[in-house]
């Protein structure tokens, strides 16, 4: 199918690996141009290579902190004087890391869940906004959890931040409808990313197998899925690069689970 995101100008958040990474392939894939966004220089120069390979000719890493609400100004600053301040695409797939049972986490540990989870997000928007009004199409992409849906006792600031980020974009979604900007959110499940691997590794498992992952996940945090195995980080990226492009183009506020069958209510 066509997506509709040829020559496309996206931005993907948190793109140097990962499922964003995964994002920012699908897009390449479509022949959008596309810039990721992270803090690791030599993460963002291997997804360059990797995206300008698969046809994104104008591929490009930008180095940010997206805490600091002047470097993220500065960011879109220079994408709008490289796109003739226009943009078609924002995904954004940065989130909270914080794990741990209610009574064990600090107020430092919750505060940092939701700047890492949801204001991130909040100020990626803000500064994208005036290139994504000027596009003649444009699409807003957030990444929150399906934890939101299915809670774990042991995640309880990172699902209350998903959360947040979940009603904001929903919040968004009103907001933007007039200029026919539409935001939608994607809820993962239990992915084989970075972070999950090497906690699996930490607990003695194999995080590269997904079966054994996701054993070791229902083991401590409760089996999460109808499915034997966690999902991979190849299995979000398509479902984000509709939900970014053309090809969607009624679909808003909508929350799309990607998850193994977790939640069917």
């Amino acid at each position: 199918m066509d997506l509709g995101l040829a020559n496309a100008t996206a931005v993907v958040v948190g793109g140097g690996r990962g499922m964003g990474l995964a994002t920012a392939r699908c897009l390449a894939d479509e022949g959008a141009r596309v810039a990721v966004v992270g803090r690791s220089r030599d993460a963002l120069d291997s997804a360059v290579a990797d995206l300008t390979g698969r046809g994104s000719a104008d591929a490009l890493g930008l180095v940010a902190d997206i805490g600091d609400a002047a470097a993220v100004d500065e960011v879109f600053a220079d994408l709008a004087a490289r796109w003739d301040g226009e943009l078609n695409v924002l995904i954004n797939t940065v989130g909270p890391g914080a794990a741990g049972g209610f009574e064990d986490l600090t107020d430092e540990q919750w505060h940092r869940a939701v700047e890492d989870g949801v204001m991130g997000m909040v100020r990626c928007v803000r500064s994208a906004l005036p290139l994504l009004r000027k596009a003649q199409w444009a699409r807003i992409v957030n990444f929150s959890a399906h934890s939101t849906q299915r809670q774990s006792v042991m995640l309880p600031a990172y699902t209350a931040a998903k959360s947040m980020l979940t009603s904001v974009s929903k919040n968004l979604s009103l907001l933007l409808a007039k200029d026919e900007i539409l935001v939608n959110v994607v809820s993962p499940g239990s992915i084989a990313s970075e972070s999950l691997v090497g906690w699996a590794k930490s607990v003695g498992v194999d995080g590269n197998d997904p079966y054994a992952l996701m054993g070791a996940i229902a083991e401590h945090f409760g089996h999460p899925a109808q499915m034997p195995r966690a999902g991979l980080p190849e299995e979000i990226g398509p479902v984000a690069a509709f939900l970014a492009s053309r090809r969607n183009s009624y679909m808003t506020g909508a929350n799309i689970n990607v998850d193994g069958g977790s939640d069917f209510t």
